[in-house]
């Protein structure tokens, strides 16, 4: 128990902290076009995210994949851009529930963000025989971390859309802006070549 324990607070330390708010942002461009009336969706999003994250550590785990990490650190910034641009130029679409495309992005862009902790996930497991119950523990704690995210995220979206009307298609237009303009930075601050 103390073991599960152990790994699920890394992996809910490894989604919250803010130091490394790469995977917030992320998630933010991901969840921002949702409503909580799409809750089931977004569960599904979140998953998928974590299931990707999941396959890339244990191939990492496995030493089956090993990759350049100054371009996995350059792809991670790169995949928040990717979505906020699509959310720019899907907004109108999104506010009638088309946000299939993101469903799909979780699950490729998981696998990216999942090489990025790669090195550290496996120092974190050393050479124990066991790695598939330490990536699930550590799977559950990354799932609740980004559940609680994302319904933080649904929550601002409500207040603004039903209190304070703000348009949904401005919301994920203003929040996706500002999205793109921290990913930018990133990508400026990780070029790798």
């Amino acid at each position: 128990m103390n073991d599960f324990i152990l790994y699920f607070k890394m992996g809910l330390n490894h989604v919250l902290d803010f130091n490394a708010y790469d995977h917030i942002l992320f998630l933010i461009v991901l969840a921002v076009v949702f409503s909580f009336n799409k809750f089931k969706k977004v569960v599904y999003l979140v998953t998928l995210f974590t299931i990707g994250h999941s396959i890339t550590l244990a191939l990492a785990a496995f030493e089956i994949l090993s990759i350049n990490m100054k371009l996995v650190e350059f792809l991670i910034p790169m995949t928040i851009f990717i979505t906020g641009i699509v959310n720019i130029f899907t907004a109108k679409q999104a506010t009638g529930g088309k946000q299939n495309i993101n469903l799909v992005l979780a699950l490729l862009f998981g696998l990216i963000h999942g090489l990025g902790f790669s090195n550290y996930f496996k120092m974190m497991i050393g050479r124990a025989e066991d790695k598939i119950l330490p990536l699930l523990e550590f799977s559950l704690g990354i799932e609740a971390a980004q559940i609680l995210i994302v319904v933080g995220i649904l929550f601002i979206g409500a207040v603004l859309q039903n209190i304070l009307k703000v348009n949904k298609r401005d919301w994920i237009l203003v929040c996706s802006s500002i999205v793109i303009g921290f990913a930018i930075q990133m990508m400026l601050n990780r070029v790798f070549w």
